[in-house]
């Protein structure tokens, strides 16, 4: 098939788990993006609707996942209260490539090695309808959802975590 190409086995990975979780997707594939607006625009949302998934180590072999709308950034003492620790912080790209199978820059908690909980900033919801868009497993590719059934598929503990 012309222009077709094989699907790294990451990306297989999370949008199985997407299908798995019953949600609605569209899938985003574009090459390098220079910013957030230039992401939001090839994906057809909000630069808010960009949602980085942040790794964070809470100890020796234990992280979780943070999402984040793209135009904002974790506030380290907001969620070091909400998970009631002192010290957090953010692993390496080989620990987080070893924590979620997936390589900085295409993690997703969709489809992660391990199952690790996740936060979601409150900012994310209490909008019915809105779409978000997420890393889906590789490079340059994005998965669009539902954000409240994303977040209720993930079991994700939302909270006031931004700044």
């Amino acid at each position: 098939m012309r222009g077709a190409y094989p699907r790294p086995m990451s990306e297989e990975r999370a949008l199985a788990a997407v299908e798995a979780a019953g949600l609605a997707y569209a899938v985003t594939r574009h090459g390098r993006v220079g910013s957030l607006e230039e992401a939001a625009r090839v994906r057809g949302v909000q630069p808010r609707d960009i949602v980085k998934t942040m790794v964070v180590r809470r100890g020796d072999g234990d992280h979780l996942f943070v999402l984040v709308p793209g135009d904002r950034e974790i506030a380290w003492p907001k969620l070091r209260a909400l998970l009631g620790v002192s010290r957090l912080s953010m692993p390496d790209a080989a620990t987080a490539k070893e924590a979620t199978g997936y390589e900085r820059g295409t993690i997703t908690p969709f489809g992660s090695t391990t199952a690790w909980p996740v936060v979601a900033d409150e900012s994310l919801t209490g909008e019915p309808g809105r779409r978000i868009s997420l890393g889906a497993g590789a490079h340059g590719v994005a998965v669009t959802v539902d954000a409240e059934a994303a977040l209720a598929a993930l079991d994700a503990r939302v909270a006031d975590v931004t700044g």
